[in-house]
């Protein structure tokens, strides 16, 4: 019997996805919730559910796209203050925190300070690139200046 997994089920198949599967189990899967018989009006469904789940993710690529071609022009620098000593070395650093929050208050753009991929805190002034995934398949780079306070 064709079945449509409606959960995933650990070893069998995943969410989505059509499987030939023994009577028996088909109908065990279909009685708990995890699968529902694959006739013509499932299969229907299931494809305009995978088409309206592909345009989404679409959406969110260009949309990724569109943030990366923000971020990366020449206008859009970060600037931040913090407190240095003569050599230009920062009492304290910089944190993935403090560079979203000024990004956030300044061009009024929000994003989350997990995606940005800072291996270390600054602890220098200048410019730094620091480097933001913002999706599987876009990664961009945020220009930040560190100033003396």
């Amino acid at each position: 019997m064709k079945v449509i997994f409606t959960q995933d089920v650990r070893g069998k198949g995943k969410r989505g996805e059509v499987k030939n599967m023994a009577d028996g189990y088909a109908n065990f899967l279909i009685k708990s919730g995890k699968a529902k018989q694959a006739d013509a009006a499932a299969m229907s469904q299931l494809r305009a559910q995978q088409k309206a789940e592909a345009k989404k993710e679409a959406e969110i690529l260009a949309e990724a796209k569109k943030l990366k071609e923000k971020l990366e022009s020449g206008k859009c620098v970060v600037e931040l203050q913090a407190k240095a000593g003569e050599d230009g070395r920062l009492f304290g650093s910089v944190t993935s925190k403090q560079i979203s929050q000024a990004l956030q208050k300044q061009y009024d753009i929000k994003i989350d300070k997990r995606k940005m991929e800072l291996a270390q805190p600054i602890r220098s002034m200048g410019y730094v690139n620091v480097p933001v995934k913002l999706h599987n398949e876009v990664s961009a780079k945020i220009r930040v200046h560190i100033a003396e306070q």
